[in-house]
């Protein structure tokens, strides 16, 4: 059976490529990823590759196999079906199922898993926006119109659909200024020479750097 960290690992690596749209991943992108050394991805990318779970290259960076993808979508899977159950079973706020489901996730069966995918009727994304791979690795909620709020011109109206960092005092910001998930607003700014988007939620008006509204997928509402 592969150990916590090899799953954490390959897991890591899927939501690296899903970002970027590629296939491969460095070295630089695992390390910033798993909060460790440049030395230790390398020695576990060994580890990997000799257990056929990924394709490694010095100084280029790493792919994953079909079994490792496999697995990887496997972790991914149970990850974000374990927030949604903490989230709308047990009311955890959205700041707080990340941690509880990286405890949680590599103790559960696959069995359990389905049986929560069933009780959740089968959703298509996780309380952050992000899509729900099915048992056969299929992502389910995947959005083709969803883009950056730092790309939205002024007097477009938007709604919130994926929040992709998810660090704990970034989401506790959203939820004070009524950026969550489902969110309704209307862009009134986005100047670019300043770097700021200014959206009303709420009729709160909330100005945002383009680094945090990079990190926020909105799609546009007819007028």
């Amino acid at each position: 059976m592969p150990s916590l960290t090899v799953e954490n690992y390959l897991k890591a690596a899927l939501q690296i490529t899903m970002r970027s749209g590629g296939e491969t991943v460095s070295t630089g992108e695992l390390a910033e990823e798993m909060n460790v050394s440049p030395g230790t991805v390398t020695s576990m990318l060994k580890t990997l590759a000799d257990s056929d779970l990924a394709a490694y290259k010095p100084y280029e960076g790493a792919r994953l196999t079909p079994a490792g993808r496999k697995l990887a979508l496997r972790m991914l899977r149970r990850h974000r079906l374990i927030e949604l159950f903490l989230a709308q079973t047990l009311n955890l706020s959205w700041d707080r199922v990340h941690s509880e489901a990286e405890n949680m996730e590599h103790a559960v069966s696959d069995y359990l898993v389905d049986r929560i995918d069933d009780f959740l009727g089968h959703p298509d994304c996780d309380p952050h926006g992000d899509p729900i791979p099915a048992a056969n690795g299929e992502l389910r909620g995947r959005s083709d119109t969803a883009r950056p709020l730092s790309e939205c011109h002024a007097n477009t109206s938007i709604r919130l659909v994926r929040v992709v960092n998810q660090h704990a005092d970034f989401l506790r910001y959203l939820s004070e200024v009524g950026l969550e998930r489902g969110a309704v607003g209307e862009v009134t700014e986005n100047n670019s020479e300043a770097g700021l988007v200014t959206v009303i939620v709420n009729e709160k008006s909330v100005p945002m750097g383009y680094h945090a509204a990079n990190q926020l997928l909105v799609e546009s509402l007819p007028d």
